[in-house]
């Protein structure tokens, strides 16, 4: 997979996730497949079961239908791709809202017909994606999210020792629950970069998720990561439905470290200083 350089990601997954749907609009209604050599054991089971339970959610985000599923694949339904407009953000983001509403069972949890950890970054190497349920938010966060991926960064020479003591400071905040901000388990995409969403006639669909319970601002704060469509649009859409709670603009870079540890773990030391600045503010 080729190196990415923070802010352009040229690789086929700009978070780091499993490959993406095909950038091109299609008219073929032949199914999807999507397999790779050398995927893990129950990769695409994982997939599956993420996408079925986030299509679970009443009222939610469209989902792509799945269309079959075993051990070396995954068959969905193509999707014909169209621009996206501010119209259709600020309907996501209504969508979007309804999906996290639906909740989860705690935070940590995996997708319902899933059990044990699922999956998170390139597939030729992919990394393991922790889910163990946990009562509260900011233990799950600092247990399960920023310390086993800093310190897989620093075991790799993307991040020194002085890094790794800034991130441990904001897991020690976010185990003392000070992050905590009351907010249920949310039913989360987990991997909302703008990537995986593809924009078709009908509404924005959900691909490609790393679907598990967690806090709703995660899925808002990675939206805003690597840029995404009509964002404000999509944000108002969301905030129609669920108003956000106060100080969500100042914890964006809280929920942005996880993805930006996992960046540096993968693909090396350009991403050490967003990771600084991202854990400088929360320490």
């Amino acid at each position: 997979m080729p190196a990415a350089t923070p802010g352009t990601c040229t690789c086929a997954t700009p978070c780091a996730c499993a490959p993406t749907w095909p950038a091109k609009p299609t008219s073929s209604s032949a199914p999807f497949r999507k397999a790779r050599a050398g995927a893990p054991a129950g990769y695409f089971r994982w997939e599956a079961a993420g996408l079925r339970w986030l299509a679970d959610a009443p009222g939610g985000a469209s989902v792509v239908p799945v269309l079959g599923v075993d051990d070396d694949g995954l068959v969905l339904e193509r999707l014909a791709g169209v621009p996206p407009t501010a119209a259709s953000a600020r309907a996501f983001g209504a969508a979007l809202a309804r999906t996290h509403a639906a909740g989860a069972p705690s935070f940590g949890a995996p997708p319902a017909g899933w059990d044990g950890d699922g999956f998170l970054g390139p597939l030729s190497e992919p990394l393991p994606l922790p889910l163990r349920p946990t009562p509260c938010w900011g233990r799950f966060w600092a247990e399960q999210r920023l310390m086993p991926l800093a310190r897989l960064a620093r075991d790799r020479g993307a991040l020194d020792s002085g890094d790794v003591v800034l991130v441990e400071a904001v897991a020690a905040r976010c185990e003392a629950g000070e992050y905590d901000t009351g907010h249920p388990p949310a039913r989360l995409h987990g991997d909302l970069w703008s990537g995986n969403v593809m924009w078709t006639a009908d509404a924005a669909v959900l691909i490609d998720p790393a679907a598990h319970g967690g806090h709703p601002e995660t899925d808002l704060a990675m939206m805003a990561l690597f840029g995404f469509p009509h964002l404000g649009d999509a944000l108002a859409g969301y905030d129609d439905v669920t108003p956000a709670t106060p100080g969500r603009a100042e914890r964006v870079g809280l929920h942005q470290l996880h993805p930006l540890l996992l960046h540096a773990a993968v693909f090396g030391p350009g991403y050490a200083g967003m990771v600084r600045a991202a854990a400088a503010a929360h320490a």
